[in-house]
């Protein structure tokens, strides 16, 4: 699908149901939860070394002090200077594992939705070479939109998190765009529902928190990803996809 078709189709602006999506992505969840544990089992596997590198000049500066309390005010500054040198590339490393992360995740969510397994799904798919420099351009925009937002306070930040949501579902089943275009469409599907697409996000987020807190606290690693189902759903319904739409004119044509 090009990039015009999927815009036209964000334009049109398809009225959408609550309640609907909701109630599909309950459904869907009891497919996928597997899927969503191995996600944060994944993120949690590739990105704590990243953290951990983040946090090497702190170690280093405290074992410095611990030996020679004499240089510890000497050694602070240089810590501050690491840290902030190390904190973008390493926010670029966790955000790529992020982003592919996700992507891979909702090939499988496609997957389970329609009863169609295939090879070219997988949580690793999009960490290919082919992807990988898409994949860190991607990162690198979410990374400064977010910083941007931040840094005008809560409100912005709240707002760009909604459109940064389906940066993973545009590119998940649309990886032939570039990363600008796959940003613009993102934003565009995120501005066009955005309160409902909020509303979603915000109301599974606590329905997840809550029964995963029900089930002694470790059961979120069971029900957190529920929370991105609803963004699943809007993007199906909204943009879908180019082989329900051969299948539809498979079932109209006439013989």
């Amino acid at each position: 699908m090009d990039y015009n078709n999927i815009l036209s189709k964000i334009e049109q602006n398809k009225p959408l149901d609550f309640g609907n999506i909701f109630g599909e992505s309950i459904e869907l969840f009891k497919k996928t939860w597997g899927q969503g544990v191995l996600l944060l089992l994944f993120s949690f596997i590739l990105i704590i070394p990243a953290v951990l590198l983040l946090y090497v000049p702190f170690v280093g500066g405290f074992v410095a002090g611990a030996y020679d309390p004499e240089t510890s005010s000497e050694v602070s500054p240089v810590i501050m200077f690491l840290f902030v040198l190390m904190f973008l590339p390493v926010m670029m490393i966790i955000q790529t594992i992020s982003l592919g992360l996700m992507a891979g995740f909702y090939k499988v969510v496609k997957s389970k939705d329609s009863d169609i397994e295939s090879e070219n799904n997988g949580l690793l798919f999009f960490f290919k070479k082919e992807y990988l420099g898409k994949l860190f351009k991607l990162s690198f925009f979410s990374i400064v939109i977010t910083i941007l937002a931040a840094l005008l306070c809560f409100f912005p930040l709240l707002y760009v998190s909604v459109p940064l949501a389906f940066i993973p579902l545009i590119f998940a089943f649309n990886s032939e765009l570039t990363a600008k275009e796959i940003l613009r469409l993102s934003f565009k599907l995120g501005n066009s529902k955005w309160l409902l697409s909020f509303g979603l996000i915000l109301v599974a987020g606590i329905l997840a928190e809550m029964v995963g807190m029900l089930l002694c606290g470790i059961g979120i690693l069971f029900t957190m990803s529920f929370v991105y189902l609803p963004a699943y759903f809007i993007y199906k319904k909204v943009v879908g996809f180019d082989d329900e739409s051969e299948i539809s004119q498979i079932g109209t044509s006439q013989f």
